[in-house]
């Protein structure tokens, strides 16, 4: 059977983790993921037939072709939610499911009991609940609950059944309702007014208009700037260290402005606060030569520093982003490797606790490792206020009553470098918990002297001592560099000074400083800020952020997060007509609501009608007080104005007339009015950020309009030439007379020129192409030389063949030509190209690096994997982990190889049906033998970007004594091997269901 195994145990371990109702009882266990089928079923006993159900069996239907005709003439129909009858939703098994219902539905005859085994959080419950309903199974039914795969705790979980819990079954259905009918009703209202195939998520467009914010407040930002003056201190001969650092921070007892004493405006928030100009600073530095300078104050405290808490969800995604450069879903792919191969604890949690097995384990190995002394008195537990019901009963841990030290499952990880990364640092973080506190010594130091002009100026120093490790012997929580932030264990050591102790100032250095604007949102601070805000639960934010990229909404530019135009466009409209749905107080507060639902203290149906047709329901001003989100969303689209809500209003020029962006069909571009009430337009480059928009920048895409740059008259055609930005690059063209409907003709500019620079003569020479170089003697062919999308290559019939420069287009000779083609032809790609950079050797895969130049665009290569450049990397700034974290990415999406049909074995005893051939659309009968019962093994289905492949079933020939073992395998960030879950989203996706199912299927 697909995605299945069968155990069979000898002797003692056949009546092993039985359960209540004696050894004697067949059990059918059902796991959400392939990967777990195998480990989990080489713990149970020959009485559990364990499968799998390759994650959701079932949803809401993705489009309307996939509504059933009987339903389709209702009004409700295209939301797949029947709004007039209870909120009923219209749920269907996918098509790529059914084949695994059927098997599902042929195991249940073969068992007395079912043990539903999905994951232990609302999703994997609502998995179970959706099995009961499609399989409806007439044995008894349990739900088997476990965080670790491990012997002790599928055993335990199989001994401990529980019933399914509805509650948390109601709270699960409720989200997915809400995210369909917030997706369906307000998406429509996008395409309308903005842009076709544009969506609206619950959480989605919240995040969106988070990083749009933190666009606006750079874009508003003014710089400010100041001065100060920085000091090397010598403490004397004797003094250890002898030289140190201080800055200037007062002159005559008023404080000297910093960057936070600095309002977004430019202006001191302080007025008592002094802004050192300059001229001031030299001034000042050159009258502090030679003087007398003493130690004013001294401050020397002691500080402890107690360790991190365990990894939850939030935290594990934030902290793999600032040490290993990981995106929130490649580390939630990792973990869910990690996790499913009995590596780790479930990856979805929003817990820090330790259960007692957890924190014996922790102390036990940190005691071994490093020392008694370096352990914690009493065991440490991270209790927090859970503001989602959400987790798991644990944080992220090694899994196991012991744990396995990071040199101990590297063999066993082998390539997978990103597991064993993860697996390191989560083990650090756990062991790092139970350990003791760091322990050390802070000084500040004040030093005083007169200037020789007669101001009184104040130097200040601090350092910090670690006089005792602690935990930091084991892990140091990475920070942001962007936001100041210091390590804990960085030490900064001063000489002990005492007040009144004479110093010197041998190095004075007048500094000048500009303030910053806010930093843009990484994914590990967008992560934060969203949990902060308490928007959206921390398991789904990997998918979160990967939907908003995909839409089109954010890009990314290095590590930092770029909200589009388009979003600009988006949030606006949802800010000025559809408040409340992207209010962070009231989308945490509908966190709240949803919570009540799971704890069963709200009921789901009536909490749904006043959410949806208005009502008593959550807090005041929340959507279902407003009105319902049906009449918030209907009453306001007449009166959404298109123009205005695609119209950013910028600055405006020297003249006093606004630049505005303007958001199009096409994509975005430059509009101003000019006097005469006709409209200037220029094209926006798309990889320009929204702040560094400036008016010069502006006036140098108006000086090239939309139309182009006129370059002159072809004389020959007397044809106007202009040179053009196009969607594909820079351009040029002629203009024919009106009426003329032949095609003009047209030339991309070569690498070596430029919109700005180049001239009629050159234009020309690009609208001659293909210049014709001479006629092969023996063919009789013409040559021709042209410029082309992969570069410049020659021309003889069907046979091209590439040239080495662009000059060769112009200057090449019929002899040359000929040479070239007498050469043997080279097959497949033609001579490799020079790489555009080499970015020097991978640390953990020791391959080569670099970046060529390819069909679309550059890309990055280890010489087996490619992966392109995204929108905001450069050739020229990027950086090895980026390099590395595209790379990663691409071999997950890659799909997955195709194993080899196994070879059917005949014998004389058995007499074979025929194989059994699964394709698309077409369905044969397995094989059957007398007294043989022969079971289907699946290999991988794997789902790409808008392709569904079809799985094919081959039969194997399963005999008394051997049972065949279905093969596994992991899923990535969007090929999917054989159900198994993706990162934060369970169940299976496609990139061809209608952007508003995208938008409220699971991802919020």
């Amino acid at each position: 059977m697909a995605g299945s195994t069968r155990t069979k145990k000898a002797g003692g371990d056949a009546g092993r983790a039985s359960g209540s109702a004696g050894s004697a009882a067949r059990r059918l266990v059902i796991v959400e993921s392939p990967t777990k089928v195998k480990k989990i079923a080489a713990f149970l006993g020959s009485n559990f037939i364990v499968e799998s159900s390759r994650g959701h069996i079932r949803d809401l239907p993705r489009n309307a072709k996939d509504v059933p005709e009987k339903y389709k003439g209702q009004s409700w129909a295209r939301l797949g939610v029947n709004v007039e009858n209870d909120f009923e939703p219209l749920y269907l098994v996918s098509s790529d499911k059914k084949a695994t219902v059927t098997e599902l539905k042929e195991a249940l005859k073969q068992v007395d009991e079912v043990y539903l085994a999905t994951d232990g959080d609302r999703e994997g419950e609502a998995i179970a609940w959706h099995l009961l309903e499609t399989l409806k199974p007439k044995v008894p039914v349990r739900r088997m609950v476990f965080h670790e795969i491990t012997e002790s705790a599928i055993q335990a979980a199989a001994e401990n059944p529980r019933d399914l819990d509805q509650n948390l079954v109601d709270a699960q259905e409720t989200r997915r309702i809400v995210d369909r009918l917030y997706g369906y009703e307000v998406s429509p209202v996008l395409w309308k007014k903005v842009m076709p195939k544009l969506s609206a998520g619950r959480v989605q467009s919240v995040a969106t208009r988070v990083v749009v914010e933190r666009e606006r407040e750079r874009i508003k930002f003014v710089p400010a700037e100041y001065w100060d003056i920085g000091a090397t201190m010598d403490a004397g001969a004797d003094a250890s260290p002898r030289r140190f650092g201080a800055r200037l921070v007062s002159v005559d007892g008023a404080k000297l402005a910093t960057g936070r004493d600095f309002g977004q405006d430019g202006q001191l928030k302080n007025g008592e606060t002094r802004v050192l100009t300059e001229s001031e600073a030299r001034a000042l530095a050159t009258s502090l030569e030679d003087a007398q300078l003493n130690v004013s104050s001294v401050e020397e405290k002691p500080y402890t520093r107690r360790p991190y808490p365990p990894f939850m969800t939030s935290t594990l995604q934030q902290e793999a982003s600032r040490k290993l450069r990981f995106s929130a879903d490649r580390t939630m792919r990792t973990a869910q490797r990690l996790y499913e191969n009995g590596y780790i604890t479930y990856m979805r949690t929003d817990s820090t606790t330790l259960s007692e097995t957890a924190l014996s384990a922790s102390r036990n190995q940190a005691r071994d490792l490093y020392g008694e002394q370096y352990v914690s008195p009493q065991a440490r537990q991270y209790n927090r206020k859970v503001k989602n019901a959400q987790e798991a009963h644990e944080a992220i841990r090694p899994a196991g009553e012991s744990f396995r030290t990071p040199g101990e499952v590297a063999a066993e990880l082998g390539n997978d470098v990103d597991g064993f990364k993860l697996y390191e640092l989560i083990w650090q973080r756990t062991i790092a918990s139970q350990m003791a506190d760091a322990k050390g010594t802070t000084m500040s130091v004040r030093i005083t002297g007169n200037a020789s002009s007669g101001e009184e100026c104040t130097f200040a120093a601090s350092g910090r001592t670690i006089t005792f490790q602690g935990f930091l012997k084991a892990y140091v929580e990475s920070v942001d560099a962007e936001a100041g932030g210091e390590a804990d264990d960085a030490e900064s050591r001063l000489p002990n000074l005492v007040q009144d102790q004479a110093v010197t100032a041998p190095e004075l250095e007048p500094d000048g400083h500009t303030t910053n604007p806010p930093p843009r949102f990484t994914e590990a601070s967008l992560v934060k800020n969203l949990e902060e805000l308490g928007i959206g639960r921390p398991s789904t934010y990997a998918s979160i952020i990967s939907t908003v990229q995909e839409r089109g909404y954010v890009w990314r530019k290095g590590s930092a997060l770029v909200p589009s135009w388009i979003a600009f466009a988006v949030v606006g409209l949802m800010e000025q007509h559809f408040g409340r749905l992207v209010d962070y107080h009231f989308t945490a507060a509908l966190e709240d609501e949803l919570d009540r639902i799971a704890e069963g203290r709200e009921e789901r149906t009536g909490w749904l009608k006043g959410f949806y047709f208005g009502g008593n329901v959550g807090p005041e001003g929340s959507i279902g007080r407003a009105g319902g989100l049906k009449n918030l969303v209907g009453s306001s689209v007449e009166e959404i104005d298109p123009r205005a809500i695609n119209s950013i209003p910028m600055f405006d020029d020297e003249e006093g007339r606004t630049v505005y962006v303007r958001v199009g069909r096409y994509g975005p571009y430059l509009e101003r009015t000019l006097e005469d009430e006709s409209s200037q337009r220029a094209n926006l480059p798309e990889d320009l950020p929204p702040d560094e928009l400036t008016l010069q920048i502006a006036e140098k895409l108006f000086a090239t309009p939309m139309e182009g740059r006129s370059l002159g008259t072809d004389p020959e055609t007397g044809h106007e030439v202009v040179a053009k930005e196009g969607r594909f690059g820079p351009y040029v063209t002629e203009i024919l007379p009106e009426g003329d409907k032949s095609k003009p003709r047209t030339g991309s500019l070569l690498k070596s020129m430029s919109l700005d620079t180049i001239t009629l003569e050159d234009a020309l020479k690009l609208l001659s192409l293909p210049r014709v170089v001479g006629t092969d003697p023996e063919s009789g062919n013409e040559i021709t030389a042209q410029n082309g999308r992969y570069g410049p290559y020659l021309k003889k019939g069907t046979d091209s063949r590439s040239l080495e420069t662009e000059e060769q287009i112009f200057s090449i000779t019929l002899e040359e030509a000929l040479k070239i083609y007498a050469q043997p032809k080279q097959r497949g790609r033609r001579a490799a190209t020079p790489p555009l950079r080499e970015l020097g050797t991978e640390p953990d895969t020791g391959k080569e690096l670099v970046i060529k130049d390819g069909r679309f665009g550059p890309y990055v290569t280890d010489g087996e994997t490619n992966a392109s450049l995204r929108k905001g990397d450069s050739v020229e700034e990027l950086a090895m982990d980026r390099a590395v974290e595209l790379l990663a990415e691409r071999r997950a999406k890659a799909p997955a190889k195709k194993k080899a049909p196994a070879k059917k074995s005949t014998s004389t005893s058995t007499k074979s049906t025929g194989s059994a051939t699964k394709s698309t659309g077409a369905k044969s009968t397995a094989s059957k033998s007398t007294g043989t019962k022969s079971t289907a093994t699946k290999s991988t289905a794997t789902k790409s970007t808008g392709t569904k492949s079809t799985a094919k079933k081959t039969t194997a020939t399963k005999s008394t004594a051997s049972k065949s073992t279905k093969s596994t395998a992991s899923k990535s960030t969007a090929s999917k091997s054989n159900g198994s879950k993706s990162t934060g989203s369970k169940g299976t996706t496609s990139k061809a269901r209608s952007a508003a199912s995208n938008s409220s299927s699971g991802s919020e």
